[in-house]
């Protein structure tokens, strides 16, 4: 573990996201470390001049002003390390998701097994598959490589054979490869990642290093035929992630050395938190983060210390909302919608959206698409990572598995002007099952203390410990087939001043029980007509509860959510909803 920072030192880390530059600062008070504030412009990845280290530099002045500090030199230059005089900061960590999707070409040998591992080694960061070669290709070499050609990807992603397996067909893949890439200019040639048998590791640094513009090697993702283990090509392919965005922004060597090299993919800093924390709250826990950012949508959901991590460039909220149409219709957008709105108008939304992301809602009708645009993304967000999940892993009927907690962040769900607004986009996009608690984190510090853990194990344990994210609700959504308006859970919820409420809740209701921040409560669950809250079947149950502003949400609404056909019922119904969370 790099030894640049020790217990006790200041820290500064930064985020550069496609709209928005972030600089955070931690440093211990009391004997505890702790989120001292944060200063965030716009990020300056545009124009003629445009540099991401000016952005920095300004979220860093309006950091310093904002806590008292002098972090920046006369010359606007980062102090590294505390000074004398106090001045400085002892160390320094960035996170990045700015830039477009890397077009990335996957290379594998049978569909299902090699190809498949590298199809998801690629979703977990920021890329476009543009094009897929594998041992059953029917095309002849020469349209292969006329097809490489064409796409002229940034990136190769190659794996297959077991370790001691199949040789000569991936030595014929790599071949392959070399060809297109020689046919490449010199300054279009890919990255390069293996992933395969381990064995070839030399004769495909002979075959390709002088064609590469840069070649990585990774433990075998698939080293035997039933074990499939992408955690060390993650951590490599995160590296080469950074390495070329700094091909498309040199200015990003810079971050580099004032990192001290501890540069990361936002999507990467995420899912480290994120297998952290299913760890640290428990070996049966189940936990969830979602961004939704301007430039990707990013799901990391980890079962026990195992991370899935899904990033999806085509569900970002800034210019990929110009393609967005290509994954869903108007209809799905439109059916989230609590006003009368025209599917004209919403396509001009999205278009308007992706010239300017940096805009925000102007009108009531601008907030109530932009937020139906969210629903929808986070509903294909979902289902995606459902059908990616293994077997074991995925909830039923297409549904996700059960997590607590849930965690999320990104401007338009943590920047919602409503707390029922924020949980109603949650609700209706992820459609969470069982019992769970819903988190925001509003700062988006997720993926800046999944980098901070690189160097500084006890920061981010601390930091959460001391209220960095802020608890929304507790949510309670039973799986029941019983008909609508058909009497599915009884709930009592005790209070711990003594006081107590009882409510007989209906298939298709939403409600709220209240209970006020800060105070806890017991919460008995009495399943009726064998619904399910997370239990088992028809399955009672208790638990302790902590209020927030929004009390204890039960949403038996149905999962998974069926809304009317008809456009006047379901805006009627959506609005019903609206006012029951206070939206």
């Amino acid at each position: 573990m790099p030894t640049s920072l020790i217990e006790g030192n200041s820290l500064l880390a930064v985020d550069i996201g496609a709209i928005t530059t972030r600089a955070a600062y931690f440093d211990v008070v009391e004997g505890q470390y702790r989120f001292i504030g944060m200063g965030q412009c716009p990020t300056t990845n545009f124009g003629a001049g445009r540099n991401v280290v000016l952005g920095l530099q300004l979220a860093v002045d309006n950091l310093q002003n904002l806590i008292g500090k002098s972090l920046l030199d006369d010359k606007g230059q980062l102090i590294i390390p505390t000074q004398p005089d106090g001045s400085g900061v002892d160390g320094m960590v960035s996170t990045l998701s700015v830039g477009k999707p890397i077009r990335t070409l996957l290379m594998g040998l049978l569909p299902e097994i090699s190809l498949k591992s590298v199809e998801k080694l690629a979703h977990t960061t920021y890329t476009r598959i543009v094009a897929e070669i594998g041992q059953n290709d029917t095309r002849s070499l020469d349209e292969q490589i006329n097809d490489l050609v064409q796409h002229h990807p940034e990136l190769a992603l190659v794996a297959g054979g077991v370790d001691g397996g199949a040789v000569s067909s991936i030595k014929t893949l790599v071949d392959t490869l070399g060809l297109a890439a020689y046919l490449l200019p010199e300054d279009k040639r890919p990255a390069i990642l293996y992933a395969g048998n381990k064995e070839l590791a030399g004769s495909v640094r002979a075959s390709l290093g002088q064609l590469a513009s840069e070649i990585t090697f990774a433990a075998n993702v698939r080293p035997t035929l039933e074990l499939e283990d992408l955690g060390p090509a993650q951590r490599a392919l995160a590296d080469l992630t950074i390495h070329l965005r700094q091909r498309q922004m040199p200015e990003i060597e810079e971050l580099r050395i004032l990192s001290g090299g501890l540069i990361f993919p936002s999507a990467y800093g995420q899912g480290r938190m994120v297998r952290f924390l299913a760890r640290y709250y428990g070996e049966n826990n189940s936990v969830l983060s979602v961004d939704a950012g301007a430039g990707a949508l990013t799901l990391a959901a980890s079962f026990a210390g195992d991370l899935h991590l899904n990033v999806f460039p085509q569900f970002g909220l800034g210019e990929s909302l110009s393609g967005l149409l290509k994954h869903t219709s108007l209809e799905e957008i439109v059916r989230w919608l609590p006003l009368e709105i025209s599917a004209e108008s919403v396509r001009n939304y999205l278009y308007q959206k992706a010239l300017y992301p940096q805009a925000i809602p102007a009108s009531l009708e601008d907030l109530a698409i932009e937020q139906a645009i969210v629903r929808q993304n986070l509903f294909l967000a979902a289902q995606f990572l459902g059908q990616r999940l293994p077997g074991r892993l995925r909830g039923r009927d297409g549904l996700l598995p059960s997590f607590e907690p849930i965690l999320a962040s990104g401007a338009a769900l943590t920047g919602a002007p409503s707390l029922g607004q924020k949980l109603l986009m949650l609700l209706d996009g992820l459609q969470p099952t069982g019992i769970t608690t819903l988190v925001l984190d509003q700062n988006n510090l997720l993926a800046m203390l999944g980098a901070a853990a690189e160097v500084n194990s006890l920061l981010p344990v601390q930091v959460m410990d001391a209220g960095a994210l802020t608890y929304l609700a507790t949510v309670v959504a039973p799986i029941s087939s019983a008909s609508y308006g058909t009497p599915i859970l009884r709930v009592k919820l005790l209070r711990q001043d003594g006081s107590e409420m009882s409510e007989e809740v209906c298939q298709g209701e939403l409600q709220i029980l209240p209970l006020e921040n800060g105070q806890s409560a017991r919460l008995e669950l009495r399943p009726l007509h064998r619904a399910d809250v997370g239990l088992g079947a028809g399955r009672a149950g208790a638990l302790d509860v902590i209020g927030s502003s929004l009390g204890v949400v039960i949403d038996a609404r149905g999962r998974p959510l069926h809304l009317p056909e008809n456009s006047a019922e379901r805006i009627k119904l959506l609005k019903k909803w609206y006012k029951t969370v206070g939206g």
